[in-house]
């Protein structure tokens, strides 16, 4: 059994965190993408590593520290509201 997952850097696109897929590649390259899966933490390295719904992401962007949780993994790079409807703000 497959369990679903999507690119890190695709999801960052569709949940329009980055306005193309190739800065949100680059970003995750960089390492300033920290995810929490299982309760394990660790930094993305590649923009080719999987996110699944229930995982954990804190970065920095733009002056705002943003800690999500991914809900779903969208099938495109739709409307603001569609993109927000794949995750929830977790607070600090």
């Amino acid at each position: 059994m497959t369990e679903a997952a999507a690119r890190i850097d695709v999801w960052l696109w569709r949940a329009r965190f980055f306005k193309t897929r190739s800065i949100a590649a680059r970003f995750v390259d960089e390492g300033r993408v920290r995810i929490t899966r299982a309760g394990a933490e660790s930094r993305l390295d590649k923009a080719s590593r999987p996110v699944r719904p229930g995982d954990s992401l804190v970065f920095a962007l733009g002056g705002r520290v943003f800690a999500v949780r991914v809900e779903a993994l969208g099938e495109r790079r739709g409307p603001p509201a569609e993109a927000r409807a794949l995750y929830a703000a977790l607070d600090a």
